[in-house]
């Protein structure tokens, strides 16, 4: 059932999201505008458009997300694998997601501190190479 379900959500996302589906549904809303003067741009008529959009919205979100989920699930186990794979890589990094947003934050710095570091560092070897440049 559940592969189903996941063949299904993953053929719907790639569909909904074709120029084919955009303008399936720019033709709808055409169509049902065309009709407002035959139907007197009555409260049923309104209610129509109204009540398609909500329901399709709705079972999208579903669609959506469960595709959303399977390919963030993917991409956490490709880094994952990239992570283990580097001997010089922190492990602990693994499992980010799992960490509290304070955990996060202060990695986060961790990382700004070393990209400042690295910045510096390029810096400095430009100007050296430049100076070594102006001698030669």
């Amino acid at each position: 059932m559940y592969a189903a379900f996941r063949r299904f959500a993953h053929r719907s996302a790639l569909a909904m999201g074709t120029p084919t589906a955009f303008g399936l549904a720019l033709l709808v809303i055409l169509v049902w505008g065309w009709t407002g003067p035959v139907f007197g741009y009555s409260d049923t008529w309104q209610l129509v458009i109204n009540t398609g959009t909500t329901i399709v919205t709705f079972l999208m979100v579903f669609l959506i997300q469960n595709t959303q989920n399977r390919d963030s699930q993917a991409i956490h186990l490709k880094l994952d694998e990239l992570i283990r794979a580097l001997e010089q890589a922190r492990t602990e990094l693994v499992d980010l997601e799992d960490l509290s947003d304070d955990e996060l934050k202060r990695l986060q710095q961790q990382f700004e501190a070393l990209r400042r570091q690295a910045a510096a560092h390029s810096e400095a070897r430009l100007a050296q190479s430049g100076r070594d440049e102006s001698r030669g």
